[in-house]
């Protein structure tokens, strides 16, 4: 049997939280590789960051949630079985991005005012943009020794390292809050009214079975199908069986 977690978010900011989520982690994989297209992909998506972080008003975002957590920790703190440990620490490390946040100008601004960063941008916007002839820095900057380039990454890294930790810590607080449940989905179909307080739903689901979740909705209630991933000529592709899966709601 093969899991996998389905994350599907019901509001615009945890679906910039995810994207921004994804996007750390394809950064973060390819760090450590020598090969030379893996560092034209860090590039790329690095660049897709900045692009979206300068679209959306994050910080804003970033504040106003990590302080209702933080709110929502000092209530538990009077809880008699709580970790107080625990608690402390987390406490501690949500004031200093905190702190961070509210004193730091608009996200990965400062990558933005990076020159090397910013004569080699805009070529990544055109499709093959980003060859030896096109930017011959680049190609330069490539051919230099892995520790150099190792070593450039982590300082460009280091000016999202507060955007990181922010998406992070929000994330996980959010995915605790729901607790999956067993869901039995006649015809391949489950609905349900979404309370104010949902922001994410989670479908946890065996792939080996062929089929995968898909969610319809707006603020009011939402639906979950099942869908073949290689359905057969002529056909929707719509599961037309019973499907058992687990669900929480976060």
């Amino acid at each position: 049997m093969s899991v996998a977690i389905y994350e599907f978010p019901l509001s615009e900011k945890v679906r910039n939280y995810l994207r921004l989520e994804q996007l750390f982690a394809q950064l973060n994989s390819t760090i450590e590789s020598d090969n030379k297209f893996q560092t034209l992909y860090f590039f790329d998506v690095l660049f897709t960051m900045l692009d979206l972080l300068e679209r959306i008003d994050l910080r804003t975002d970033l504040i106003r949630d990590i302080d209702v957590h933080e709110k929502n920790l000092v209530h538990w703190s009077s809880h008699p079985n709580i970790d107080t440990q625990a608690l402390n620490k987390a406490l501690q490390q949500i004031h200093d991005i905190i702190a961070q946040l509210k004193t730091t100008k608009k996200l990965g601004s400062n990558l933005k005012e990076d020159k090397f960063l910013s004569s080699i941008r805009q070529r990544f916007s055109i499709p093959g943009g980003a060859t030896s002839f096109d930017l011959p820095n680049l190609f330069c900057w490539i051919n230099q020794a892995l520790e150099n380039r190792q070593a450039h990454i982590t300082q460009w890294l280091s000016q999202l390292s507060l955007v990181q930790d922010s998406i992070s810590l929000l994330l996980s607080f959010l995915r605790e809050k729901g607790q999956f449940k067993t869901i039995v989905g006649e015809n391949a179909f489950y609905q349900a009214m979404v309370d104010n307080k949902i922001d994410m739903v989670r479908v946890k689901y065996d792939t080996s079975s062929g089929f995968y979740p898909v969610l319809s909705g707006n603020k009011h209630r939402y639906g979950i199908k099942f869908m073949e991933l290689h359905p057969s000529a002529g056909s929707s592709g719509a599961v037309a069986q019973q499907v058992i899966f687990e669900l929480a709601s976060c």
